[in-house]
């Protein structure tokens, strides 16, 4: 069987990431290559969203997982630390995926510095509004934080920005 590395990625765009199923590995930004070796073994090099994150096993077993459905099985998962990843790999099209399953995504103008200042309006993503405040740095895992629309006072998580 012949496979080529553009299938590979074809294949992984339908593997969610586990913490929010609407968006693929590929939309999060934490599959940074795909390579195929002489001896037709498959290469998936990962990048953690931070390097204590507790998904990245269920990301590789699910990529496994695909890759075997698809008849492969010559898979080595490559767990990669740098460069670190940054919410610039984000898709625009899991952003607004993530938006419409009710996470604020990163915004560009957000930084780590500055995400915890009284400056920062996050923007509700069931409303719009960005009258809004934190209520935790941490939100349903480390990598949310917490917010509340002051308008329509519902809580929400921000994926917060990493550069």
């Amino acid at each position: 069987m012949v496979i080529t590395e553009k299938e590979i990625w074809h294949y992984l765009e339908d593997v969610p990431d586990p913490e929010i199923p609407v968006i693929s590995v590929l939309d999060l930004g934490v599959v940074r290559n795909v390579e195929i070796t002489e001896d037709e073994k498959v290469n998936v090099t990962i990048t953690p969203t931070y390097s204590g994150c507790p998904a990245m096993s269920a990301i590789s077993i699910s990529i496994r997982k695909k890759l075997i459905q698809q008849g492969l099985r010559n898979i080595n998962i490559i767990n990669q630390l740098s460069p670190s990843w940054t919410t610039d790999w984000m898709t625009e099209e899991g952003k607004q995926k993530m938006k419409a399953y009710g996470i604020a995504p990163p915004t560009k103008n957000a930084s780590s510095d500055d995400l915890f200042s009284d400056e920062q309006n996050i923007e509700c993503p069931q409303c719009g509004s960005t009258d809004t405040r934190l209520i935790s740095q941490f939100g349903s895992t480390a990598c949310k934080a917490m917010y509340q629309c002051n308008d329509c006072h519902e809580p929400f998580d921000y994926f917060k920005c990493h550069h």
